[in-house]
């Protein structure tokens, strides 16, 4: 269940050698998480475990971006990404995630997602302003689907006037 604490604008952050851990079951539900994490978002474990992670999106977060990582995890493919996450209270932290598929026996049981601090000139300058862009697109059309369609067509374009690849991208910042 999501707080229905409306987003204050407070920014945590993260230390720069702190690292959030958290596991899921294939359908998203936290089987996992690390005390960094509990702290951070001010969850307690009996909050978060059996709970969809997206118990912690921030609304400013694109829907495109999620569905671009879930598109990569399915593939069998590791994703790295900004995210933008929201506190039990309303704060806000920015994280730079690598999210892989756990696998064992070469079957995917879940995956697991490793968080660290970010660098708050790319967040400003680059990250923040293309996910408003692509938060707009979304809400900007008329029914969810046709703004999430919208949206991934703006990541795709982007993706492609960066040079065709996501992760070169991502890490020539």
């Amino acid at each position: 269940m999501r707080p229905d604490t409306p987003p204050t604008d407070q920014e945590r952050h993260l230390g720069r050698k702190e690292i959030i851990v958290s596991k899921t079951d294939l359908s998203g539900k936290i089987t996992y998480a690390n005390r960094k994490f509990m702290e951070i978002s001010d969850f307690s474990e009996p909050e978060l475990l059996g709970v969809q992670h997206n118990l912690i999106r921030h609304p400013d977060m694109p829907r495109a971006i999620f569905h671009f990582l879930w598109d990569q995890l399915e593939k069998g493919n590791e994703v790295f990404a900004y995210v933008k996450n929201l506190c039990k209270n309303g704060d806000y932290y920015w994280v730079f995630a690598h999210v892989t598929p756990s696998i064992q026996d070469d079957v995917t049981v879940g995956y697991h997602s490793n968080r660290r601090a970010v660098d708050p000139d790319i967040v400003t300058n680059i990250i923040a302003p293309f996910y408003q862009k692509l938060v707009a697109e979304e809400k900007s059309h008329s029914s969810p689907k046709e703004g999430l369609n919208a949206s991934l067509g703006l990541l795709s374009t982007f993706i492609q006037d960066q040079g065709g690849n996501y992760d070169k991208w991502l890490f020539s910042l």
